[in-house]
């Protein structure tokens, strides 16, 4: 079996949540909990963090490992989706798993896969424990997939939980009200493990103090923080950390601010009461590194300098109100620096279980639109969107344009695009990896 066969396994024989949707998700814990029997259970081998929220998991997952790997732990890293390459999901010390080893794991288990037909996340997911086992990391930080609660990697006890916000998003999943949402995130608070919060609010507080009070941590492990300070006088064990505290972080979007605060709260909870060793010099690098250590991508993301080029994962209105407030601050920044006017061309495409007329709305109208789809049944029709913007914004159609692949628009957007002009690239994981290709 070679590397390409493998993945064709898993693809064809598993269903994939970021190419089928709704029909990949499989809520409940009892193949995890067969799989994880049939292989020994190997996350009881290592420590773990896990990382919980609507958005910015993965960013926070990668800060903290960053900044574990330049302490000098040997970190594992299990994230989703990929944007390239589906060994990026699985990451020990940065370095994305060998191919080699991904195709032992299917040879060594089919016969068991086609037994309990593992969705493509739970199949993943064991593959990653079972890699960290057998190199015996030190950690690992497990981002969670969907959810919480009933979320595949509900199934370790690991020294920290973190979760970084609630919004919308998998509603048809996790519920309607944001205090539903959270009662789900909140599924992976653990007895006596603590907890950092990223962000709250007075629909999402209530749901994470019970959660706490019924997990015996409250006013002993619980700590919560927003986008300048996390506030947890009741714990003790830490004294209250401000925004100006944080290093420089190699990630430059301006939501990282509460990423980056919900991060350093953790490792300070990591350090003081989990007891692992992380000097504020690793803390330091990590931050600046970030990418470099642990190969992030895709996090506003400079492809190209001239035109400006960048991109961002952000796929839900909680995510893109942020991206499209910096886009309309680097354009004013730009425009004041330069005797030209400064155009913005987005590309962009989105999947169809996403909160697309909020995020439409959110989206500047004087910009030049090149509106696409990525190879993934879950893409809403380019023309779709461009219909559905067009009637939203009142706009004249020259200022929007159709493209039935994200190569095709991104290199509309380079022809069109002046030197001084932006071109920003987004809407969807899957639009990101496939623009990434190009750069």
């Amino acid at each position: 079996m070679t590397y390409k066969d493998a993945l064709q396994y898993l693809y064809a024989s598993t269903p994939a949540f970021h190419l089928v949707g709704a029909a990949a998700y499989k809520p409940g814990l009892q193949n995890t909990l067969a799989f994880m029997d049939h292989l020994g259970h190997p996350y009881r081998c290592f420590r773990s963090v896990h990382v919980a929220g609507t958005n910015g998991k993965g960013s926070t997952s990668h800060l903290i490992a960053a900044v574990l790997q330049a302490a000098g732990l040997k970190v594992g890293l299990y994230t989703s989706p990929h944007l390239v390459d589906f060994r990026e999901r699985i990451r020990i010390n940065g370095t994305p798993i060998p191919e080699q080893k991904v195709v032992s794991f299917v040879t060594e288990h089919r016969n068991f896969m086609d037994l309990i037909h593992p969705s493509f996340f739970e199949a993943t997911m064991a593959m990653a424990f079972d890699y960290f086992a057998r190199e015996q990391v030190d950690i690992a930080v497990i981002e969670v997939g969907l959810g919480g609660r009933l979320d595949s990697t509900n199934i370790i006890t690991p020294i920290l939980s973190v979760i970084t916000n609630i919004g919308y998003d998998h509603t048809e999943f996790l519920g309607d009200t944001l205090a539903k949402i959270a009662a789900e995130k909140a599924g992976i608070i653990k007895p006596n493990v603590p907890c950092v919060i990223g962000e709250t609010n007075s629909e999402t507080t209530p749901v994470f103090v019970d959660a706490a009070i019924k997990n015996g941590i409250w006013g002993g492990g619980l700590e919560t923080t927003d986008c300048r300070i996390w506030f947890a006088d009741q714990c003790g064990y830490l004294r209250k950390c401000r925004l100006r505290d944080i290093p420089d972080c190699q990630l430059k979007g301006i939501y990282q601010d509460k990423n980056q605060q919900t991060a350093y709260v953790a490792l300070q909870v990591l350090r003081n009461y989990c007891h692992i060793p992380i000097p504020h010099n690793s803390i330091v690098i990590g931050y600046e590194q970030v990418c470099t250590i642990t190969g992030l991508r895709g996090r506003w993301e400079t492809l190209c300098p001239m035109p400006l080029t960048i991109c961002d994962t952000g796929h839900n209105s909680h995510g893109l109100k942020y991206v499209f407030e910096q886009l309309a601050s680097l354009r004013r920044e730009l425009s004041d620096n330069s005797t030209k006017d400064v155009n913005l061309h987005i590309v962009f495409g989105m999947v169809s279980d996403k909160d697309v007329d909020v995020v439409l709305r959110l989206m500047p109208s004087d910009a030049t639109y090149y509106f696409t789809q990525a190879h993934t049944h879950r893409a809403i029709p380019a023309t779709d969107l461009a219909g559905k913007f067009a009637a939203l914004h009142d706009v004249v159609a020259k200022n929007i344009g159709v493209f039935y692949s994200v190569v095709e628009a991104v290199h509309a957007a380079q022809k069109n695009a002046t030197d001084k002009d932006i071109i920003f690239i987004g809407g969807s994981n899957y639009v990101v990896g496939e623009a990434l290709t190009l750069f």
